[in-house]
């Protein structure tokens, strides 16, 4: 046992000085009307795997899987967007079709995604991009709101006016 302990030390060390994962974006919701135009302009449909990179209080993935019936992923980072997240899920009985991975955005497999759903800011979608580009299949869609992909050039992009909020919004599809 006493040989034990030296070892269990030194990991508990070791994750202690591990480096964390980097918040890509500050939490800032997309309202409901937009995320339902996201989720239409990508033409979701049902039982397609989407994946929200940074899915905060996960409403793009309870919309796609309620209303446009797909196998909807959320990854996000913040422990109580993720447990409330969960929480809601179960509540909505979405546990067939929604779940939420707590985790780095950076680390995720997006191999098998048909639709990927972004908001991140500029300088994160520069780290995300090069993942996006290994990983996703010919034919994946990528619908990004506000903030465009560098160096991709999109499908079609949608300008909403303000709708009463006090800002208009930009979605941008990206066909890889």
């Amino acid at each position: 046992m006493k040989k034990l302990i030296p070892v269990f030390l030194a990991a508990v060390a070791a994750l202690a000085q591990a480096p964390k994962p980097e918040v890509l974006a500050p939490y800032f919701p997309t309202p409901l009307t937009i995320v339902e135009q996201m989720l239409d302009l990508a033409k979701l449909k049902p039982g397609e795997k989407i994946f929200d990179l940074g899915s905060g209080d996960g409403r793009i993935i309870f919309m796609a899987a309620q209303r446009f019936r797909a196998d909807a992923i959320g990854v996000e980072l913040d422990n109580d967007l993720v447990s409330s997240s969960q929480a809601k899920i179960r509540q909505l009985g979405l546990t067939q079709t929604a779940r939420i991975i707590h985790g780095d955005i950076l680390t995720q497999d997006y191999s098998s995604a048909d639709v990927v759903a972004i908001y991140l800011l500029p300088d994160s979608l520069l780290k995300v991009r090069p993942i996006l580009e290994k990983q996703l299949k010919k034919g994946t869609r990528v619908v990004a709101h506000d903030f465009g992909i560098a160096g991709w050039v999109p499908t079609k992009t949608v300008t909403i006016p303000d709708d009463g909020e006090g800002r208009s919004h930009t979605l941008m599809l990206y066909i890889r």
